[in-house]
């Protein structure tokens, strides 16, 4: 959303058809998302090319659409087709590199008179591979050293002299026709508002913002483009920091019940129970969780840590603080394996604590209900009454939770797990149900860098566990390069085989479930064609590796004579919650799975984990799988598997995640290989397109002073009633959808 003027419809408001044609305009619009005036000033050049300096051609990405600055070498025709077909082939050259293009039929005759040896011009196109070289095939060009006067000069000023920008561009229209375009917005730049409070821009020294995009499009030197990336970063990153200060100082004038702690009450008596110690690291969250829990105002807090730190006993013991102090907690959970993973789990451990009202409860006891969409009518009645009659103190379930019918007799804590799964209207719907907000925890089993934490949850305070309980074992992670050494593999099922042989159990994970037109839960749910899946780099046509069919093979070959189970996202729920049962008491030996049992499921016993087609799988998720294994005191064992090439890019993450158990580590690695919008996803959907110059994972200095400066801002004056042109900035940020969006959090 660009900057807009404070009054009226500024010039940067103006729709690019008005000023470029509805073609162009038109292809802006559906390819680069670029609409008015101020999303092209805001749409920066990715680099930029010095004049008389070629490109490195032997750094060029395969599959991708690039702009390369280079001289011609060489150009032939040559005829095939007994003389009824033309090729032109072109060789470019940089002094150390080589590139050729190709163009076929009747597109043949203008380049081979343009493009002469010695030819110096600017070409953009799709890199392939032909004959083991690397080429472009019929690539749009512009010439930069035509011989025309007139000519020259209309090239000169279209390129702005020296540097070049080169944009982020699209086949339908390339990088030097959206520099073009940017010219004839560029008089527009002068409308630009700053959001820059004066004493902030002037004590840092920033260039002010019209002329930072002045220098960021049509840069004289490289001084130039760097002063105009550090005032473009910052002011991303302020506007977004001021909006979540915002909303952090608005939670704090929210009215909430407090819930003290309450000594000698249920959460005394669960602690006295315990089997063993919590870390240190849990006594100090609990504690940051209780003392915000005593307050007036509604909790906002992110738990995160380690895969198997034990963030679910931390909110275990604030639910039981809440009920004591005469609330109920609801734990919202994105599936119903893990929701009912953890009601088993929590009335485990609870004991008789959590038969309260039951015959042979505790007399400090309360209710522990399950409440999930595929519960039988009677069973949900029972939840329903338990629920408006206060007589369940807690309860956990699925996004059935948020129904209309649902109510509660005084909500006082939402747990939400896994949080990035559920939609911010899923998360609002259940804090409503309270008489007045109730306090939020909010759990991740994805460890986030500082910088992201600072960005996507920057409205919640965080905690973090970086310590693992007691006993837990530590997890040797190999990958098997199946297609390159199959004896791997077969050493990879021996390994499963000894493993149960001892006395435990493993899982084998799989990307897909193995019947047509199903769902590929690997990718986040949604419904994938197993035809159209193929490894990233080997271009292999078969579908991903299936739990059904790998199931089959393990029964009849490898693994026959053990107790084989499938588990997959469509099988009936208590068909599901059957197999984990037994999966759990060990009647199992090996269960194939999908990425169902990726969070929350927790089964000690089982010590060793095959991933198939684990190229196929983000580092992060590969974490989460790996973190089943090992939860007990013998070591765990991981075994990636994949066909994908030594050399590839998907080998490298797999070496990443076997070389580290650093979940923070590795999901810095993760984000690294992502796209910004991909790091940003939902958690503040419409803000990610804020961010254009601005890289949550390399700029951490910039985001921290711009936190630091906001939340100074917002304290000082929350309504921002002496800074307008902060708070029209915030408004064109903040659309109405998207600052709904915020609000509800």
């Amino acid at each position: 959303m660009p900057w807009c003027a404070m009054e009226g419809v500024s010039s940067l408001d103006e729709p690019l058809k008005k000023l470029l044609g509805g073609a162009t305009a038109k292809v802006m619009a559906e390819h680069l998302d670029l609409h008015t005036v101020g999303d092209l000033l805001h749409h920066y050049p990715r680099r930029y090319e010095e004049r008389g300096k070629l490109t490195a051609l032997t750094d060029l990405p395969l599959d991708e659409h690039v702009t390369v600055v280079a001289q011609v070498a060489d150009a032939r025709i040559l005829t095939f087709n007994n003389g009824r077909g033309k090729r032109l082939e072109v060789t470019l050259t940089d002094g150390s590199g080589r590139l050729q293009l190709v163009f076929f039929g009747h597109g043949v005759h203008k380049p081979h008179k343009e493009l002469l040896p010695g030819r110096q011009a600017m070409f953009a196109g799709k890199v392939s591979v032909f004959n083991r070289k690397m080429q472009l095939a019929h690539p749009t060009y512009q010439l930069l050293d035509a011989s025309d006067a007139d000519e020259a000069s209309e090239a000169v000023d279209a390129f702005a002299g020296r540097l070049l920008p080169i944009y982020p561009a699209c086949k339908q229209l390339d990088s030097w026709r959206i520099a073009k375009a940017v010219d004839a917005v560029l008089p527009s730049a002068r409308d630009a508002v700053d959001p820059l409070p004066a004493s902030l821009r002037e004590g840092r020294g920033f260039t002010p913002l019209p002329e930072a995009l002045l220098k960021v499009h049509r840069p004289q030197t490289r001084a130039d483009i760097e002063d105009a990336k550090a005032r473009l970063k910052w002011d991303e990153a302020f506007v977004l920091q001021v909006a979540l200060a915002r909303r952090r100082y608005a939670d704090t004038q929210l009215p909430a019940a407090a819930r003290r702690r309450v000594a000698d009450g249920l959460l005394d008596a669960f602690d006295a129970k315990l089997p063993f110690t919590l870390t240190e690291g849990q006594e100090k969250v609990s504690k940051e969780i209780f003392d915000d829990l005593a307050t007036e105002h509604p909790m906002h807090r992110l738990l995160q840590g380690e895969v198997g730190s034990g963030k679910t006993m931390v909110a275990l013991r604030a639910m039981l603080a809440v009920v004591d102090a005469g609330g109920q907690a609801a734990m919202l959970a994105p599936t119903e394996v893990l929701a009912q993973q953890h009601h088993r789990s929590i009335t485990e451990m609870m004991g008789e604590l959590a038969e309260g009202g039951m015959l042979g409860g505790s007399d400090r006891g309360t209710k522990v209900v399950l409440l999930t969409g595929s519960m039988g009518a009677a069973a949900r009645r029972q939840a329903l009454l338990d629920l408006v009659t206060g007589e369940a103190g807690i309860v956990i379930g699925t996004h059935a939770l948020i129904e209309d019918k649902v109510r509660f007799h005084d909500l006082g804590l939402v747990v939400v797990d896994e949080q990035h799964r559920f939609g911010v209207e899923q998360r609002d719907a259940l804090r409503s149900k309270g008489k007045q907000p109730p306090h939020l925890l909010v759990m991740t089993a994805t460890p986030i860098p500082r910088t992201v934490a600072m960005t996507v949850f920057g409205d919640l305070e965080t905690s973090v566990l970086d310590q693992l309980p007691a006993g837990r074992s530590p997890i040797a992670s190999h990958v098997v390069p199946a297609k390159d050494k199959p004896h791997f593999l077969a050493r990879a099922w021996e390994r499963v085989a000894e493993e149960v042989e001892n006395g435990h159990q493993a899982y084998v994970v799989c990307p897909r479930i193995g019947d047509d037109a199903e769902e590929a839960e690997g990718r986040g749910g949604k419904k994938a064609k197993a035809k159209k899946a193929a490894p990233e780099e080997d271009g292999e046509k078969r579908p991903p590796l299936a739990v059904l069919e790998i199931a089959d093979q393990l029964r009849g070959g490898a693994l026959s004579g053990l107790s084989v189970e499938v588990l997959h996202g469509r099988m009936h729920p208590d068909e599901k919650d059957d197999v984990m049962r037994r999966f759990a008491a060990g009647d199992v030996d090996v269960l194939v799975a999908t990425t169902v049992i990726e969070v929350g499921v927790n089964v000690p016993n089982a010590t060793a984990m095959v991933i198939m087609d684990a190229d196929r799988f983000g580092v992060s998720q590969l974490h989460q799988l790996r973190g089943r294994v090992g939860r007990g005191s013998a070591p765990g064992l991981c075994l990636l598997v994949s066909e994908a090439h030594e050399a590839s890019p998907a080998r490298a993450r797999l070496s990443a995640v076997a070389a580290t158990l650093d979940g923070f580590e590795l999901s810095r690695i993760d984000l690294e290989q992502r796209r910004e919008g991909d790091v940003l996803g939902q958690a503040q959907s419409g803000v990610r397109s804020s961010l254009r110059m601005l890289t949550v994972i390399d700029d951490e200095e910039v985001i921290a002073a711009a936190r630091e400066e906001a939340v100074a801002i917002v304290a000082a004056d929350p309504e921002l009633e002496r800074l307008p042109e902060l708070r029209t900035v915030l408004a064109a940020l903040l659309d109405k959808e998207r600052e709904e969006y915020l609000d509800k959090g």
